[in-house]
């Protein structure tokens, strides 16, 4: 089954490709490595915003880290030339979660990205990945996922 096969079987529709907020471009490639630059949670189209273990739960940080690996994909179609089944592997993803001093869950938040990938590649889905808890993010988002990835 093809990436955009699943994608379908998932009802995700990939948006736009967002333009950089800063100055910064939106992913850089060297050799078959693409870096992505990080993704903020969106939701409905605005930042989705909030501090987990205050205004969000972990289940609404899951949901919101999800949702930035969907505009992470549309930004990795881009890197490959409108076509993801180049994707030969994701290797590694950080997330950094908007969160107050005692929240201890980020590992689950960030799942929401790692699960996606999973279920979009499958075994080249599978990657290594970091977590971190912090003080805030770029317009109050919930959470930040960045990406690189190893295409064809």
């Amino acid at each position: 089954m093809s990436v955009y096969d699943r994608l379908e079987t998932l009802g995700i529709e990939l948006p736009a490709v967002a333009t950089p907020a800063a100055a910064y471009v939106m992913y850089v490639q060297t050799g078959n490595l693409v870096f992505l630059s990080g993704h903020i949670s969106k939701k409905n189209g605005a930042v989705w915003a909030g501090q987990l273990g205050k205004e969000l739960d972990t289940a609404e940080g899951h949901a919101a880290a999800r949702a930035a690996a969907v505009d992470l994909l549309a930004t990795l179609q881009a890197a490959t030339g409108g076509n993801l089944n180049r994707v030969k592997r994701i290797v590694k993803v950080l997330s950094l979660v908007n969160s107050s001093p005692d929240f201890t869950e980020h590992h689950l938040v960030t799942n929401g990205a790692s699960e996606l990938l999973a279920e979009v590649f499958g075994e080249k889905g599978a990657h290594a990945r970091s977590a971190f808890g912090v003080a805030q993010l770029p317009l109050g988002a919930a959470v930040e996922v960045e990406l690189i990835a190893e295409i064809e």
